[in-house]
């Protein structure tokens, strides 16, 4: 997409386009049952005539592009379908700070109705498809549609405990520390999702995990080196598979560092010389995440 690029959006009732700046937004011909999406968020359809005939508009999302605007009005709350998103935070010297990631069932932009502007943005990570809802018809599908309300509230509830396995993640003093967590966190993600635990397909960059973890990307390659030299990750690019998940784990446990008596103390938190350097030669051989 070049630079000048400006691509439309739609009004989910008109399929009228909006422009909304350097998105890529393109309104999908067919829509889909409200059954999928009470799903989609954990809800549970109470088999009525009305949700099956009820149709919710489908938006495709190029990667790169932006779905959520920062200072943007707050037109639309979206339910990510296919993809993944990052959330993010411009601060005034024009550092991108990633909040969060957000894949199928998650919720975006239902922050911004309080204020009717939205605070942070977000961005696909890879093509996607969301779920488009109107603002100005949230309000009425709730009280048509009790069973979208209820599917709502558990979707809004597990972005508040998600919100709090982020702080969980940032506790850690040790980088590789925090590394073995975010895995970790994704893993679970990924199973819930009924993909693989253990072979995992990271969708965003190094550096979006180091913004996210508040350290130096270099220093995400750094712990994902030392990761696969102590034989506890794989790591091809983006493709990481977990090798030895007990030792994995036994590393999300210890907030400020290592302890002592791990069986890989002398690979993490505490490398010696030799190690270092060949955790060098690794990063030379790119076995990191770009």
């Amino acid at each position: 997409m070049t630079p000048d690029t400006r691509l439309a959006d739609t009004d989910s009732t008109r399929n009228e386009p909006r422009v909304t700046g350097r998105c890529a937004l393109t309104p999908m011909p067919a829509s889909r049952p409200l059954t999928d999406l009470l799903r989609l968020m954990g809800g549970e359809p109470d088999g009525s005539e009305a949700d099956h005939a009820f149709t919710v508009p489908l938006w495709q999302v190029r990667a790169g592009a932006t779905l959520l605007l920062e200072g943007a009005r707050a037109s639309h709350v979206y339910v990510v379908r296919a993809g993944t998103f990052k959330s993010i935070k411009t601060a005034e010297d024009g550092y991108e700070q990633v909040l969060a990631f957000s894949s199928p069932g998650d919720v975006l932009g239902f922050e911004a109705l309080c204020e009717d502007r939205q605070h942070t943005g977000a961005v696909a990570l890879e093509d996607s498809i969301v779920f488009a809802i109107a603002s100005r018809d949230l309000l009425l599908w709730r009280r048509q549609y009790p069973t979208l309300d209820h599917a709502l509230q558990l979707a809004l509830s597990r972005r508040l405990a998600r919100a709090g396995e982020m702080t969980e993640l940032m506790a850690a003093v040790s980088s590789e520390v925090r590394l073995a967590r975010f895995i970790m966190w994704w893993s679970a993600r990924m199973e819930a999702l009924g993909q693989s635990p253990r072979r995992l397909r990271l969708r965003m960059s190094r550096r979006d995990i180091a913004s996210l973890l508040g350290v130096a990307h270099e220093t995400v390659s750094r712990s994902f080196s030392t990761f696969v030299e102590c034989g506890v990750l794989s790591v091809a690019n983006r493709e990481v598979e977990i090798i030895d998940l007990e030792r994995l784990k036994a590393c999300t446990r210890n907030t400020r560092g290592l302890a002592d008596d791990m069986p890989y103390r002398s690979a993490v938190g505490g490398r010696p010389a030799g190690l270092r350097q060949r955790t060098r030669s690794l990063e030379a051989a790119s076995l990191t995440v770009n």
